[in-house]
């Protein structure tokens, strides 16, 4: 493991120095096939994808004419995000998730090792966002990491974990396995849909 400065992922400085120095386990290097497939039979939704890090699937979903907005608060992350998302550059947004406003309502926030991001007391900040983010009807989807180890991130969640944490505002709709995750997530995550009640 590399020797890193920053300690506490709340910081951007935390994920800038590893964006940096090249150290992202989490970056698959291109868009999963799930939201390849979400996004073939769902048709363009106004989408946001908070922590984007390199954005592939801004690009992607942007290509497809969805109006997707992709943000982090990191900026070697965005300075990432928008080289490539190539054309699509300008959707890629330095923002804090928890004070960054739509323009449009949102119909889709995409979640790809966000959550897991998070130390594991910020996630009911995490989901009350979530929920004050899309109004009724609206989904929540992506790939949700499963794991008991203590140390992160990325910090797993257990099943009853998630379920007590978007109960009170999320109604479960999809929840299957995933084929090509990355080793960091291999056998740990699960493609999940979540429709805002």
């Amino acid at each position: 493991m590399a020797d890193f400065q920053q300690r506490d992922p709340l910081s951007p400085a935390f994920w800038d120095e590893r964006f940096a120095r090249n150290f992202t386990p989490w970056d698959k290097g291109g868009v999963p096939q799930a939201l390849r497939d979400f996004a073939a039979g769902s048709g363009p939704l106004v989408t946001l994808i908070p922590g984007c890090g390199s954005a592939y699937e801004l690009a992607f979903l942007a290509g497809q004419g969805w109006d997707a907005t992709a943000i982090d608060f990191s900026p070697a992350a965005v300075a990432q995000g928008r080289q490539a998302a190539g054309v699509h550059a300008a959707r890629v947004v330095e923002a804090d998730f928890f004070a960054w406003q739509p323009e449009r309502p949102l119909q889709l926030i995409y979640e790809r090792a966000f959550l897991c991001a998070m130390p594991r007391a910020m996630w009911p900040q995490v989901a009350a966002r979530w929920a004050q983010l899309l109004a009724p009807g609206a989904l929540l989807a992506g790939y949700f990491f499963f794991d008991e180890a203590p140390k992160g991130p990325p910090f797993g969640i257990s099943r009853a974990q998630l379920d007590d944490l978007l109960r009170a505002d999320f109604d479960c709709i999809a929840d299957d396995a995933v084929s090509d995750s990355i080793p960091v997530f291999a056998g740990k995550e699960r493609w999940m849909a979540w429709r805002r009640r």
